[in-house]
């Protein structure tokens, strides 16, 4: 096999360290930036699949409802799965983990392409493939989020989280743009097997690194040790808050992205078949994407905890405007507004809630913080869809409005002795 050239493997690239806590300090770190370009790599395909997903559903049936079963398939194992994720991912070798969970979840997005060949699929085979594969992203959401301050420490934890953020949400630019562009062209099954052979990516660097040994926790067994973050959000009240704000506003602030086909049509007149729908849902990721890298460049020594109610109030003075325009061309600026204030407040909050929490049970933490962050977004969705059609997709992004304001109010975490 030839060699990369030196300028383009990323075992040979030489970062020099940044400001402490900065993202450049944190690519600094060998394995965490190996990894960081295959997570990379195969996070493009997945936001080329939900973005597709999403799409198809709704060019199937016509539904909201339809679109909303499909999002908790997808998500709804993050808020039932993800404790035993969390408890496997403080237990066992995290990299032998993560391999297991990429390899599953590229066998069953293989069988999701075989299915959507068809020109009349069975539509609840499909919502328990798509629920398979969101079982494996349950084990690995919080094995990956308990991994990252391994890799470079607590120090360059923030610049991680950072980074960590900006990656996924670089992946919502570019793999909405692709998929939006492919779906239309070559179809559903071209951008599900292509997503598939992504996963590649990731288990190749994995198999690359050597990952530091876990923690050892306090001695506790059985479901004691599941619940081991639910012990330490009940004794800490910084963790207890920001799991609370990430919950209400994932449930009720942020449902119109997984109905964003619905908010694309009804709204916009925008066909959710066509590239405009994906170059709509890549703005709102490229706002993200910057919202999330801002935190860890131009703004890395600022709080991250003063920075969550300013978030907020942002989001919903973006959302509003969002919700209720009619053209095209306004809706545009507004989702990358919009998508700037959203990962604002998640990277903010997320910072401020891993610089508390002690190795030993960070992956139980964080399974609770993909609970909050993944698993409420499928209920809302579900619970959404049925108010949709009997109302409108605005007047349930305005409610989100509404609620973030209500959430600043109770997002002041350095009252409660946050540092970050």
């Amino acid at each position: 096999m030839t060699a990369l050239r030196p300028e383009l493997d990323p075992d040979a690239l030489v970062v020099p360290r940044g400001r402490p806590g900065s993202a450049r300090a944190a690519l600094a770190h060998r394995d965490f930036r190996v990894v960081y370009i295959g997570a990379f790599a195969s996070n493009i395909g997945t936001w080329m699949q939900n973005v597709v997903l999403a799409a198809w559903a709704h060019t199937l049936t016509g539904s909201a409802s339809f679109v909303g079963v499909i999002i908790f398939a997808q998500l709804g194992p993050l808020l039932f799965v993800t404790p035993i994720g969390g408890l496997l991912a403080d237990r066992f070798d995290r990299r032998r983990l993560l391999i297991a969970a990429q390899v599953a979840q590229m066998a069953m997005t293989t069988v999701l392409a075989g299915l959507a060949l068809d020109d009349s699929p069975n539509l609840a085979l499909i919502v328990v493939v798509v629920f398979s594969i969101g079982m494996g992203n349950a084990i690995n959401a919080p094995t990956w989020s308990a991994t990252i301050p391994l890799m470079v420490g607590r120090r360059d934890l923030p610049g991680a989280i950072s980074l960590n953020s900006t990656q996924m949400n670089g992946s919502r630019v570019i793999g909405p743009a692709i998929g939006g562009l492919l779906f239309p062209w070559l179809g559903p099954a071209f951008v599900f097997l292509l997503n598939a052979l992504t996963f590649l990516a990731v288990i190749a660097v994995l198999i690359r690194v050597t990952l530091p040994p876990i923690p050892t926790a306090a001695g506790r067994s059985g479901w004691r040790q599941i619940l081991g973050g639910i012990d330490v959000a009940r004794t800490n009240p910084v963790v207890a808050r920001s799991l609370v704000l990430l919950a209400t506003f994932s449930l009720l602030a942020i449902t119109f992205v997984g109905q964003m086909p619905v908010v694309a049509h009804d709204n916009f007149g925008i066909d959710p078949e066509s590239f405009a729908y994906g170059a709509l849902y890549a703005l709102f990721g490229l706002g993200a994407m910057f919202g999330s890298l801002a935190q860890g460049t131009v703004w890395s020594d600022r709080s991250k905890a003063a920075a969550v109610p300013r978030a907020l109030m942002a989001y919903a003075a973006l959302l509003l405007p969002f919700a209720l325009a009619s053209e095209p061309a306004t809706a545009f600026p507004l989702a990358f507004a919009v998508g700037f204030a959203y990962f604002t407040f998640i990277t903010s909050l997320s910072t401020t809630l891993q610089d508390v929490i002690d190795d030993g049970v960070r992956g139980r933490v964080m399974a609770l913080w993909i609970m909050g962050f993944g698993g409420m977004v499928p209920i809302g969705n579900l619970v959404a869809g049925p108010i949709i059609e009997a109302t409108s997709m605005r007047a349930v992004m305005v409610f989100g409005v509404v609620v973030a304001l209500i959430l600043a109010r109770f997002a002041d975490l350095r009252r409660l002795g946050a540092t970050a």
